[in-house]
């Protein structure tokens, strides 16, 4: 396989004999990776996908008119000039086109089957994991375990002569998130810095690192990181989702717990998702029941990499914390009230397709309204209702039904919201229905909501995510020391304040 690499402004083509990633391209007659794609099949996927965002997609015009759009989508169309793989095509076609948007429920993925093969492939990939905000980078994990020089804590200014800034004005574009929100996207390339890098800007034969050493700069040369199998395997481990087999106990326990410190009088309810199988109903009561019997008058939720899930969990919980009936939404609405001829290219077409026949409404706006969301009322909880100190953790992550949480509790005279502005938009999302399209020839998959959701409670449309309360920011020192700086705060303040 043949990789264009840079390097300053010259490019090398570097020949990378990769047996076991060439061995994976050919285990099938049906599938590899290497397949190009001509011109005219991407330039046919891309078409229907720009017709079916066209008539679909509930919140287009949130924050980018239909011909700004549909510029975007001619700029990336005309790119289409030689045929590409799969990879090229996700990241440098689909990707831009689907953020302009601003949508963060839409997004593209690979087929199946591509990653499947690519999951045990060997491919050379940039080696820093790196922990990026505004103007700093820190490295929290090298590949290369040999480097002496560049280990975890040591500050990065620049990487080929791009700094954090210039980074991030690199690949933020090809991210999709909600409105101009960029916390999540922060946390993105903070968690996979080298899968970003690799994939939207390429790979280079070696990198110029510029980074701090005592009280100077510094700069190295490092090479293209070329992993073994085990190396892979262990790299893995604590970057990656890896397909380890969990009982169900553990599962439930990794999306939702909570922790009581009946010394200083207060509990952690960490919920690391509102999506179905965890029994999050069941689990709230036996919670704010032991809150109730313990005395507990401090309640801290972290839901800092909730990413969201059900309206009806995230509303199960706020019956709990909100003294008054509430609504999820003020309208949740669909542009069309059946998918038609396009259904055959969505996941489940006849299912979404019946679904927004069966539960929506005309409305007097010409839209489809989903009037069960926007009519049904939640009444607070009359047993174990909790009426102590509420401390919400929340930061880039926390999106979609977990941004509507902070959205709901925000304001509440006893409620504090404490960290990073969440990725999820505060105004509204879009959500509810989420299927992927499935493009024909290329078999890319590409997520996208059916339903836009407005607040039941006001909020501005102004594209940011959920300000809070008590902004708590990385700092460089703490996040050498895997210090968790947001929960310190809370603690803090809970023994500061009067009712402790």
């Amino acid at each position: 396989m043949i990789f264009t690499v840079q390097r300053g402004n010259r490019q090398i083509i570097v020949l990378v004999m990769l047996v076991n990633f060439c061995l994976l391209s050919c285990n099938t007659a049906k599938h590899s990776i290497l397949q190009q794609y001509e011109p005219s099949k991407l330039k046919a996927d891309v078409d229907l996908l720009h017709r079916m965002v066209l008539k679909f997609h509930p919140g287009l015009n949130d924050y980018i008119s239909t011909d700004s759009f549909n510029l975007v989508f001619s700029q990336y169309r005309d790119a289409i000039t030689k045929p590409m793989n799969v990879q090229e095509f996700g990241f440098q076609i689909v990707a831009p086109i689907i953020s302009s948007i601003r949508c963060g429920h839409t997004s593209f993925n690979y087929p199946r089957w591509y990653n499947h093969m690519m999951k045990d492939s060997i491919i050379p990939t940039f080696p820093l994991y790196l922990k990026i905000w505004g103007d700093t980078m820190i490295v929290t994990s090298n590949l290369n375990k040999k480097d002496s020089i560049l280990k975890k804590g040591t500050q990065v200014y620049s990487i080929n002569g791009l700094n954090a800034s210039a980074l991030t004005q690199k690949m933020f574009p090809y991210l999709s998130t909600d409105g101009f929100t960029t916390t999540f996207n922060y946390i993105r390339l903070s968690s996979a810095f080298p899968y970003y890098h690799r994939n939207i800007l390429g790979l280079s034969s070696q990198y110029a690192i510029e980074f701090a050493d005592s009280n100077a700069s510094k700069t190295v040369n490092i090479p293209l990181y070329y992993p073994t199998k085990e190396k892979l395997q262990a790299s893995t481990k604590s970057h990656v989702d890896s397909p380890i087999v969990v009982s169900s106990i553990s599962r439930k326990e990794s999306g939702r717990s909570i922790q009581f410190n009946e010394n200083e009088q207060f509990a952690l309810m960490t919920l690391n998702t509102f999506d179905v199988g965890y029994q999050l109903k069941s689990f709230f009561n036996n919670s704010f029941e032991q809150l109730k019997e313990k005395k507990i008058r401090n309640l801290i939720i972290d839901i800092r990499v909730n990413g969201g899930g059900e309206v009806q969990n995230y509303a199960a919980l706020c019956r709990y914390l909100v003294p008054y009936p509430f609504k999820v939404a003020d309208t949740a609405v669909a542009n069309l009230n059946r998918l038609g001829k396009y259904a055959q290219y969505f996941n489940f077409g006849w299912f979404y397709g019946s679904a927004l026949k069966l539960l929506t409404s005309k409305g007097e706006d010409g839209l489809f309204h989903f009037r069960y969301i926007e009519n049904h009322v939640y009444k607070p909880k009359k047993t174990n209702f909790f009426n102590g100190n509420v401390y919400i953790l929340i930061s880039g992550p926390s999106f979609s039904a977990a941004s509507l949480f902070a959205h709901t509790l925000k304001g509440l005279p006893n409620v504090t919201l404490i960290g990073e502005e969440t990725g999820g938009g505060d105004y509204g999302n879009n959500g509810l229905m989420i299927p992927d399209i499935r493009l024909p020839n290329t078999r890319l998959r590409v997520r996208m909501p059916l339903f836009r959701i407005v607040q039941f409670k006001p909020g501005i449309k102004n594209g940011r995510g959920v300000i809070p309360d008590v902004l708590v920011v990385p700092v460089a020192n703490a996040v050498r020391n895997s210090r968790d700086l947001k929960l310190e705060k809370t603690i803090e303040l809970i023994r500061n304040t009067s009712i402790y």
